[in-house]
């Protein structure tokens, strides 16, 4: 398994080096020649667009208008009842204290280091 990870590293490395210099060499190419010229290139003679035919206007009939809807009476609702006093909302009782557990360092070892 190590053999693997090292033989993947090692192609890594070495695909990673020559990206490098063939990076630099096309940098050299560039600077070093001017940028080559593109050739004109003759325009090709394309024969015109047909023109799209005009269609004629359908003539619709006019839509059909909607029925009324009845009004629907409004509901008078009777009047909320007035709160004079909130209740009192019970209370949570507390969580006592829970005694803390002293620390005990462990006992000396016998044998030295």
């Amino acid at each position: 398994m190590a053999f693997n990870s090292r033989l993947a590293l090692a192609l890594f490395a070495a695909f990673a080096l020559m990206s490098i210099d063939v990076g630099l060499a096309a940098r050299h190419l560039l600077q070093s020649t001017g940028q080559p010229s593109i050739p004109n290139l003759p325009k090709p003679n394309l024969p015109p667009l047909p023109t799209i035919p005009s269609l004629p206007q359908p003539n619709l009939p006019p839509l059909p208008s909607l029925p009324t809807v009845p009004t629907i009476p409004k509901v008078a609702l009777p009047p909320l009842p007035t709160v004079t006093s909130i209740p009192n909302l019970p209370t949570i009782p507390t969580i006592p204290n829970i005694p803390s557990i002293p620390f005990l360092s462990p006992p000396p070892s016998t044998t030295s280091p």
